[in-house]
């Protein structure tokens, strides 16, 4: 297991599994990093014919980890969530999503680049991106909107409103949603039937479907704005009130 991922491969599944659950599976700059690498040799790899996500524990994942990326925040160091977004949002191969508890910011923006999401029953999607006085990334404020529709992604975005997996199955987030036991093998069935499809159809098909050069440009766009965000008073203050557990005070920069 390479920085909390674990990485298995067999009958053309790669496996990706976050295996923090100590943690609620709480996304380190090094977890980031091990995602990415596996993706950037999965591309490479032709014995890989579609990708798997799933996490361990109670929770897909919390999102970032909030005192690794406010540390991360303070330094012009390049950030391995910048490659683990871009190499989502270009894989070539089918993602399949398998997601319970709480997928939390990235946890949820990174479903919009999955091609088969299923939900566990109970299961809820955050992307609380302002309260934390940032804005939304991995072009989600892109594709969440063109999925569910402006009001509904405003909602989501800007006042944190949860997504029930109920509704992200109806408003087109995820394909299925299923009774938590039933939720691994039911992702590993449609892991198998894709593993299963001629690879270059797969991948031919996917890609007439995806909007590539549109969706980086949006990434641009947010991690210029999201940059700018996350070295400001508000971000500052929304961090420490985390750390400190009381709700942050935004009146003093207005």
């Amino acid at each position: 297991m390479a920085d909390h991922v674990r990485i298995t491969k067999s009958d053309g599944i790669l496996q990706l599994v976050l295996d923090r659950a100590d943690k609620k599976n709480a996304l380190t700059d090094a977890m980031y990093g091990a995602l990415a690498d596996a993706f950037a040799a999965a591309e490479s790899d032709r014995e890989v014919r579609v990708i798997l996500i799933a996490g361990e524990g109670d929770m897909y994942t919390a999102g970032n980890d909030v005192s690794d990326f406010a540390s991360a925040g303070a330094s012009d160091a390049p950030r391995n969530v910048d490659r683990f977004l871009r190499a989502i949002a270009g894989c070539s191969l089918p993602l399949v999503a398998a997601v319970q508890g709480r997928a939390v910011g990235v946890g949820t923006t990174m479903l919009l680049h999955c091609d088969y999401v299923l939900l566990a029953e109970g299961t809820i999607l955050t992307t609380p991106f302002v309260n934390l006085a940032l804005v939304p990334e991995a072009a989600s404020s892109l594709l969440l909107p063109l999925r569910i529709g402006h009001a509904r992604a405003f909602a989501a975005f800007a006042l944190g409103e949860p997504i029930a997996a109920a509704d992200a199955h109806a408003w087109g987030i995820a394909n299925r949603v299923v009774e938590p036991a039933a939720l691994r093998p039911a992702a590993l069935e449609v892991a198998s039937r894709l593993a299963r499809q001629p690879r270059a159809s797969v991948t031919a098909t996917k890609a007439l479907m995806k909007r590539t050069l549109a969706v980086v440009d949006q990434m641009d766009c947010e991690g210029r704005e999201f940059a700018a965000r996350l070295a400001s008073p508000e971000a500052k203050e929304a961090f420490a009130a985390f750390a400190e557990r009381r709700a942050p005070d935004f009146s003093k920069f207005d």
